[in-house]
């Protein structure tokens, strides 16, 4: 069995000059889904090594994690995966590399999945499919390894996700369930409501009605008994405003164009969501539902406020939103809104990637 370490090392520096994409396939989703080497902590373990590694070098990892992870959360994950990439490599390797006992191991393990998530997440916002996937599946494989169940199913749910974007659907859906049976076995109501919205949004997909509203209503009442403030652990960070902007993209899959705008809604004003990639996003989002519903004047409002919002952001997904609202905006005829609307998409595709 290959070594996880060492394969994530190859990875990352091989990332570091990269100029070329690497393609997403379904095989390699669903290789998460083999058993992982339970022996890998033990053996890396109580052995000699360069430095000695304590638990003030997991936390180093996780405070770093946290740091890259707001800065991309409001930026996008264009500005900084190179840096985290570089991190993961030269430091977090120096100390995978150490001399460590196995509960530290286990943590510098379950730290070291949260860093290569994050850098697959800042992959995947970048556009670079397959290189996210590979990410992700390192990141499945050491916390596994690490027995961190959380950890674990958040990358599951990172991959179940992305193969619903890439139009993978019956592999969304077994990595989906693999995830959400994952997180049975935790009791954060957090975890439970991501969990269980990422399977309703596949089965969403699948054309399964049943299942995704199943599921919606059990990750509504587990996200009801949730906590406001962010806790702790890495599905903490799972919040009200998240868990209303996917349960509302659920519900337009599902053809409930008021419930999901009403969730829409919700996540903006009520929930807050104070980055701006992710804000922009729902903005994104909630123009189309009520463009859908015939209220053209609101949706090219919302359009602007989505512009505004997502200027030096460096993102995919906002790249995405501005087609998809491009693509709309000629069949809106006689609105000077439009016409506006038109004009600045027009003017922000002229200027460089991130400039504000």
């Amino acid at each position: 069995m290959a070594d996880t370490v060492i394969s994530v090392m190859r990875l990352g520096g091989g990332d570091v000059d990269r100029r070329q994409f690497l393609a997403a396939s379904a095989a390699t989703g669903l290789a998460a889904l083999d058993l992982p080497d339970a022996e890998a902590v033990t053996r890396r373990a109580n052995r000699p090594g360069p430095v000695g590694v304590g638990m003030g070098e997991v936390s180093a990892v996780r405070t770093m994690t946290t740091t890259l992870g707001n800065a991309a959360s409001e930026l996008g994950g264009g500005h900084a995966r190179h840096l985290a990439v570089r991190y993961l490599t030269v430091d977090v390797n120096r100390w995978l590399d150490g001399r460590y006992t196995e509960t530290v191991g286990r943590e510098l393990f379950a730290a070291t999945s949260e860093l290569v998530h994050l850098i697959g997440w800042m992959a995947r916002d970048e556009g670079n499919q397959g290189l996210s996937q590979k990410y992700h599946l390192h990141s499945y494989s050491l916390a596994a390894e690490a027995g961190a169940n959380e950890l674990a199913a958040t990358a599951l749910r990172g991959l179940a996700d992305q193969a619903i974007d890439l139009g993978q659907i019956p592999t969304a859906v077994r990595l989906a369930e693999a995830c959400e049976q994952r997180g049975r076995k935790l009791t954060n109501p957090k975890a439970l409501a991501y969990y269980r919205n990422t399977l309703a949004r596949a089965a969403a997909a699948d054309g399964d009605r049943t299942t995704a509203a199943e599921l919606l209503t059990l990750a509504q009442t587990a996200i009801e008994n949730a906590p406001a403030l962010p806790g702790q652990s890495w599905a903490s960070h799972y919040s009200h405003g998240r868990w209303a902007h996917e349960a509302g993209m659920i519900h337009a899959k599902l053809g409930d164009l008021a419930t999901a705008e009403e969730h829409l809604h919700l996540a903006l004003d009520i929930h807050g969501l104070d980055r701006k990639r992710t804000r922009a996003i729902v903005l994104a989002d909630l123009g189309h539902v009520q463009l859908k519903r015939g209220n053209t004047t609101q949706a090219l409002a919302t359009w602007h406020d989505f512009l505004t919002c997502a200027d030096g952001v460096q993102s995919v997904r906002i790249n995405d939103g501005l087609a998809n609202i491009a693509a709309r905006l000629p069949a809106i005829t006689h609105s000077p809104q439009a016409q506006l609307l038109t004009e600045r998409i027009a003017a922000s595709a002229t200027q460089p990637m991130g400039s504000s």
